[in-house]
């Protein structure tokens, strides 16, 4: 018997670690929020290596977090200019990043088509009754202006340039297709660039909720719809529709029941009222969030159609 004792203290030194492992596993990492989510946290983006990336460009500024990631082909001549087209990133104004797998699928295939993309992160509520609304407007109309402004070094026609976005993203970039400067958006204290246009060419909406007092409360706003209406309102692309926008495409699919196809809908019904160039695309069975890939139809062709009729095509301004 004595001689057992020294194996079974050993058993049990063994065993105690073991336990204590199980009983608190690691932490799994996640997706980027924003640049404001801790480093820890943020899973390290995969570039495509098809095209060339500058990563984290401080398009708004060295003193903001919100970084952006330019895409340009391989061996882009810069004094060869291609339009250049502004990606925005879903995550109901809360969440998304620059960098996450359907922003850079996007990115990588409208480069690929001859294009610079120019993919960014913009202020995302992250606080109980933090206001973050218009400061994301503000910051995608920003993107616009850095992409003219440093368009002879990007390589950018900056008389072609379009826009992108996903979820809150198409919410944003159908702000870019139909604010202007009589909306209250562009004239604004201490924005980077005021002397430039933020005017785009042309939009591509995909899934998006662009007529807010018909979806839901918005953390963004820290005001219910009942306490702000008229904010609502205001947040809303559908109330700025007119005659004078350029084209847009909405991509919407049937299976959303995070944003109903409705919201959709009825913004291409006030649109053609209006007399706004816009369409819709209807992807049956397609739920909320997809790429450009989904698996019930290849949308590169659409997408890419679109943007070379009215950022390459001959009557393209």
């Amino acid at each position: 018997m004595p001689p057992l004792a020294p194996f079974i203290s050993f058993l049990l030194a063994v065993q105690a670690p073991t336990e204590s492992k199980s009983a608190s596993p690691p932490a799994k990492s996640v997706e980027p929020a924003s640049e404001d989510t801790p480093a820890i946290l943020k899973k390290v983006p995969v570039y495509p290596k098809t095209v060339q990336v500058d990563v984290d460009v401080a398009y708004l500024g060295v003193d903001r977090k919100e970084k952006a990631d330019v895409y340009r082909p391989l061996g882009h001549d810069r004094f060869n200019s291609l339009p250049g087209i502004i990606v925005i990133h879903g995550g109901g104004f809360n969440d998304g990043d620059k960098a996450r797998s359907r922003e850079i699928n996007i990115a990588e295939n409208l480069t690929l088509k001859g294009y610079v993309c120019m993919s960014i992160n913009y202020k995302l509520h992250r606080a109980q009754g933090q206001v973050t609304w218009p400061q994301s407007v503000y910051d995608a109309k920003a993107a616009v202006r850095y992409l003219r402004k440093e368009a002879s070094s990007l390589g950018v026609d900056p008389n072609r340039i379009g826009g992108i976005g996903c979820s809150a993203g198409c919410n944003l970039a159908m702000m870019l297709a139909t604010t202007g400067p009589e909306d209250g958006f562009d004239a604004v204290p201490r924005e980077p660039y005021q002397n430039i246009s933020s005017r785009v060419n042309c939009a591509v909406g995909f899934y998006g909720a662009v007529d807010l007092p018909n979806y839901h409360d918005m953390k963004m706003f820290a005001k219910t719809r009942e306490e702000a209406p008229a904010l609502y309102v205001k947040g809303s692309p559908i109330n700025y529709l007119d005659a004078e926008d350029p084209p847009m495409l909405l991509v919407h699919g049937t299976a959303d029941i995070t944003v109903p196809i409705s919201q959709s809908e009825t913004f291409l019904r006030v649109a053609k009222e209006k007399g706004a160039p816009c369409i819709l695309e209807v992807i049956p069975g397609a739920p909320h969030t997809f790429d450009l890939q989904p698996k019930q139809r290849d949308l590169r062709p659409l997408v890419t159609a679109f943007f070379d009729q009215h950022l390459k095509g001959a009557f393209a301004k």
